[in-house]
């Protein structure tokens, strides 16, 4: 059996521990997701969502407990390791859209891979299949603020994948949008997801959203449970 691409073991994440105002967000929790499912994660705001994706994505360190991702522990490993690791095998997206607005949607897309040494030529061409598979392959030379929110999301999903990570972490990516926009939007990133055959994890409070992935975990008292 092959390794899954996320594993979290025990992970646990405390806010000013030993201290009158401890924060005990994470309390063990545990997950492991493989390639090409799509997991949707639940749970009221404030119950530790973000942490959790952040300390997937290797953005921030648990309190105890392993993160795995393609068969790397990387517990204990130096901030350039986990930079790597992060740059290339785990794309996020989030609710706003936070495209460069001096930027075209094209270039957005080629940064990532501009940044991860790719050729101008080769990052051009993924960036515009990328935009053409997502509907938004006319606007590509307009700049965020001349797309509608639809766009602008599709353009971050775009941009989330240019790497070709092996995990995408997506918190709230349709809380901004309107219902009808919202589902043009996930469909969109579930095609993309079946296309690349990533692993992603999408946080979201729509419940019928949640209902279409692959299967639904709830974080509830700081342990991830069946939803």
């Amino acid at each position: 059996m092959s390794e899954p691409v996320l594993r979290l073991e025990g992970i646990e994440k405390v806010y000013n521990a030993g201290k009158p105002n401890e924060v005990r967000v994470l309390r063990g929790a545990e997950l492991e997701i493989a390639a090409g499912e799509i997991v949707a994660l639940v749970a009221p705001s404030g119950a530790g969502k973000s942490t959790l994706l952040h300390i997937a994505g290797l953005l921030d360190t648990p309190s105890a407990g392993r993160v795995a991702i393609g068969g790397q522990d990387m517990t204990g490993r130096s901030d350039r390791k986990r930079t790597t690791v992060r740059r290339e095998d785990v794309g996020f997206v989030y609710q706003f859209h936070h495209l460069l607005p001096e930027f075209s949607a094209l270039e957005n897309v080629m940064l990532p891979q501009l940044a991860n040494g790719a050729a101008r030529g080769a990052a051009k061409a993924r960036a515009m299949g990328l935009l053409e598979h997502v509907g938004v392959g006319p606007r590509a030379a307009h700049r965020p603020a001349d797309m509608s929110g639809g766009e602008q999301q599709r353009v971050a999903f775009c941009r989330a994948l240019a790497n070709a990570p092996r995990l995408m972490l997506a918190d709230e990516p349709t809380g901004n949008l309107d219902p009808a926009t919202s589902d043009q939007v996930f469909a969109a990133l579930m095609g993309l997801a079946r296309e690349t055959g990533l692993a992603a994890v999408i946080a979201t409070h729509n419940l019928e959203l949640a209902a279409r992935m692959d299967r639904c975990v709830r974080l509830e008292d700081g342990l991830l449970v069946p939803a």
